[in-house]
């Protein structure tokens, strides 16, 4: 089989990572374009996963809007030669539209409630949208929903092991306490008209954390000088083990706060915009805190942050969770290697997915 693959973001580089592997033992080939985002090449590279660059995208609305005819013309021109027998993406409009260009069927995940505009740019050309169950606001009778989370593709503990030479590379003993805070850009189509942490919360934040643990910064906007010296310098594909780690997290991104609680690490989300997993993460498994604005927050760090029995606390809600929840790697193999029958298989019995666990 001849699979071709978009990934627009780096946490999709994990996503598939492990599927591409897999399925490249089978001798199924692949073909990849990737945005030039953040680390997202850095992490292919990493993988040793060949890619064609599809360019850095826009951040403002017109902008983004013409990014649509490039980059489809782009994909269009290199799927055609590769000529798959179908397209994979998280949420990729561009895979969508040259899906249906080419007429190859385009299966693509999305976890994401509030990407409304991403929604209407993809779902009309795709023909499975595979969901996680505590999706809050199903919009296409396409989607599928499966007892997951993304995060599992490559955190699940049958992919994933810890390794503490982390400590070495952050520079401190592996009896020294740390925190990781994340910021995030705020230009995303979603982010518009939405906030996080203020400027004096994150301040706040390090000054208070500071006395109980060392402070690390992971941003994907530049820090201001002051908070420069607390940033983050590792290699891209070490972040889990970093996470796997940590005291606590605290930070405005979704996806790293789903890492930590796939991982049992304390973590608090604050961002105006809700999303499905980390509200089941929270009400369900008590494995996160959500905020949606930074109000009570820094009395909560220092709370968390000076319980010395956190972590094991969420122990048993942690191991629940896991015992609950599917592979979607395994799944994902299965779904695509026997596609179109595992679409009819699974839309006929939802419970087939069962098998995955």
């Amino acid at each position: 089989m001849k699979i071709f693959i978009d990934i627009g973001h780096p946490a999709h580089v994990h996503y598939f990572r492990n599927f591409i592997s897999i399925m490249k033992s089978k001798k199924h080939e692949f073909f990849i374009t990737a945005r030039d985002k953040e680390v997202t090449h850095n992490l292919l590279r990493a993988y040793n996963l060949e890619f064609i660059n599809r360019g850095k995208g826009e951040d403002d609305l017109i902008g983004k809007f013409l990014y649509i005819f490039r980059a489809d013309y782009l994909l269009f021109k290199h799927v055609r030669r590769f000529d798959p027998d179908l397209l994979l993406s998280f949420s990729s409009p561009y895979a969508a539209h040259v899906s249906m260009l080419l007429k190859k069927p385009h299966v693509t995940f999305d976890d994401t409630e509030h990407a409304k505009l991403s929604h209407s740019l993809y779902g009309p050309f795709s023909e499975v949208i595979l969901s996680p169950s505590c999706f809050y606001a199903p919009f296409s009778k396409k989607q599928i929903f499966l007892d997951a989370y993304m995060e599992l593709c490559y955190l699940h503990p049958k992919y994933f092991t810890p390794s503490d030479q982390i400590f070495s590379s952050l520079g401190i003993s592996k009896d020294q306490k740390f925190v990781i805070l994340r910021f995030v850009s705020w230009n995303a189509n979603h982010d518009i008209g939405q906030h996080g942490l203020s400027y004096n919360t994150k301040s706040q934040i390090i000054s208070e954390l500071s006395k109980y643990a060392r402070v690390f910064i992971s941003s994907e906007a530049s820090l201001p000088a002051e908070f420069e010296p607390y940033r983050l310098k590792i290699s891209p594909e070490k972040l889990h083990d970093v996470l796997a780690y940590a005291a606590l997290y605290i930070g405005e991104g979704s996806t790293t706060a789903s890492e930590c609680s796939v991982l049992g690490t304390p973590n608090v989300y604050v961002n105006s915009l809700k999303v499905g997993y980390c509200i089941e993460q929270e009400e369900k498994y008590k494995l996160c805190y959500n905020f949606k604005t930074d109000d009570g927050l820094v009395e909560k760090a220092i709370q968390l942050i000076t319980n010395e029995d956190l972590r094991s606390d969420l122990e048993e809600n942690h191991k629940r969770m896991l015992s609950d929840k599917i592979n979607p790697t395994d799944f994902m193999v299965w779904f695509v290697e026997n596609y179109p029958e595992s679409h009819r298989t699974i839309q006929e019995n939802t419970d087939y997915q069962d098998r995955f666990k």
